[in-house]
């Protein structure tokens, strides 16, 4: 099968030594899924190869790969998870046990047994963040081929992925996963739409030709003079955000990183020093300038961006970072395989719970809310929704959702913060505990011991997490 090969040749790239397991793993799916065939009318095991393919991409472990091999096994066919256990280990068994859905017979509908399935896929990120991974790759094989489906399941799936596993994947930092997934449900929900804006994107692309080769041939020979290496390449935002951007009411000549050009070098110190020697070549826009290598976003993304004048009256975005966060820009914590490949998986998933705001948000939210349909609910709103981000008087960034106040934030950083919360102030000036908190407000609380929450505070706030340690208060109080 030549997408084995592919697999193979993947795989040799970066982590030779797992061949074996992999393909131990693949010869014990073909027997199990032989009798199988995609609505394609292809062999099953075609889906589970492609799943590894995207793994491999991403550099996954060898378990990782072995698990995604198998990830199906259980679910569809006779072999139980005991047999995998047996055959492959432990490890390689919790993981397919992760990915594999509860069945349906335990529920009363459908639709609470789809609930059921995607709360433990969410809330795996708490045990094995190899899990998420595992899933976001089936489920971008799925949409890949998703035209052999019906109307309806394809709109379902659209929709779906669009609310659950986009985000999931922005917020795990794979960037490039997200942006092709959108792509294809944007497709399906809206094909017009989607066709008339591939056209617009291949318009800018050619209408931007000439100012991309002339911008990279100034920059590249200031670099070559300052003796610096470097890799260099531009792209052009994905369909879908080009949708969104329109949806809020931009025009097309109002959108300021349509077309960005990334300058990839060794070391941090090189960025500001490329970033200096770019301002001398275009003029910058000052208010499009961002310092993310000094200030990641939570999904531990940081770069350089600065936004200048080009040549031929066009506005370019400039990224500027090393190798190693371009890595982590683009596959987001599974790039983090590379960095913990001898440490192991038990040490990666401590310092991604440790890295990831938003692993502790779910796992507050999976411990207060007992119905699957409203804790999905509480993930869109709380956690997938247009959050906003604060800084604290050091300067940390703390995510939250919109409209949330100082007390959410207080309870956000810790308990006993938000318990003696006195008083608080945004931006240097003193609010009111009901004050909706600003995206880049810096936020001073402001505690003394004697002071105790407030039971109309419960109907104040914003998080889950606030209401909870409220409750708590009061309970406990009582």
């Amino acid at each position: 099968m030549k997408e084995f090969d592919t697999l193979i040749e993947l795989i040799k790239k970066y982590n030779e030594e797992e061949i074996d397991k992999v393909v131990l793993a693949y010869n014990f799916a073909c027997e199990a899924h032989k009798e199988q065939f995609r609505e394609s009318g292809e062999p099953y095991i075609i889906h589970p190869v492609n799943v590894c393919i995207n793994l491999a991409k991403f550099h996954a472990d060898g378990s990782t790969l072995v698990a995604g091999m198998l990830h199906d096994v259980v679910e569809d066919t006779k072999y139980t998870i005991n047999d995998i256990d047996e055959k492959f280990g432990s490890e390689v068994s919790k993981l397919v046990l992760g990915v594999t859905k509860i069945n349906n017979i335990h529920f009363s509908s459908l639709d609470e047994a789809r609930d059921a399935n995607i709360r433990r896929i969410i809330t795996s990120l708490n045990d094995d963040v190899r899990i998420i991974i595992i899933k976001l790759c089936d489920r971008l094989h799925n949409m890949r081929t998703l035209k052999y489906k019906s109307s309806s399941k394809q709109q379902r799936s659209a929709i779906e992925t669009l609310s659950i596993y986009a985000p999931l994947a922005y917020f795990i930092g794979a960037f490039r996963l997200k942006c092709e997934l959108e792509d294809i449900c944007l497709s399906y929900l809206k094909p017009d739409l989607y066709e008339e804006l591939l056209i617009k994107s291949d318009n800018i692309r050619k209408d931007y030709i000439k100012c991309i080769d002339e911008t990279e041939k100034r920059i590249s020979e200031v670099l070559i003079q300052n003796d610096i290496r470097y890799e260099m390449r531009s792209r052009i935002i994905n369909v879908y955000n080009i949708y969104i951007k329109l949806k809020k009411g931009y025009k097309l000549n109002e959108i300021h990183d349509l077309v960005n050009l990334k300058i990839i070098l060794n070391n941090e110190d090189e960025c500001y020093k490329v970033l200096g020697l770019v301002h001398k070549c275009y003029t910058p826009m000052n208010y499009k300038f961002k310092d993310y290598i000094a200030v990641p976003k939570t999904n531990m993304y940081r770069s350089l961006h600065t936004t200048v004048f080009g040549p031929d009256k066009h506005i370019i975005q400039i990224q500027i970072k090393t190798k190693e966060m371009d890595n982590i820009n683009t596959y987001g914590l599974a790039s983090y395989w590379n960095f913990y490949r001898e440490c192991g998986a038990k040490k990666m998933q401590a310092e991604l719970l440790n890295k990831y705001q938003f692993i502790s948000t779910i796992s507050d939210l999976n411990d207060t809310i007992k119905d699957d349909r409203a804790f999905i609910e509480k993930i869109k709103n709380e956690i997938f929704s247009n959050n906003i981000y604060v800084y604290t008087a050091n300067g940390d960034i703390i995510e939250l959702p919109t409209n949330s106040t100082p007390i959410d934030f207080a309870y956000k950083i810790h308990t006993n913060m938000g318990n003696h919360l006195s008083k608080c102030f945004v931006n240097g000036d003193e609010v009111t505990l009901d004050y909706k908190l600003q995206n880049k407000d810096r936020v001073i609380i402001i505690t003394k011991d004697d002071t105790v929450p407030d039971k109309k505070w419960a109907n104040i706030v914003k998080t889950t997490l606030a209401k909870k340690k409220i409750r708590e208060y009061f309970k406990n109080k009582k």
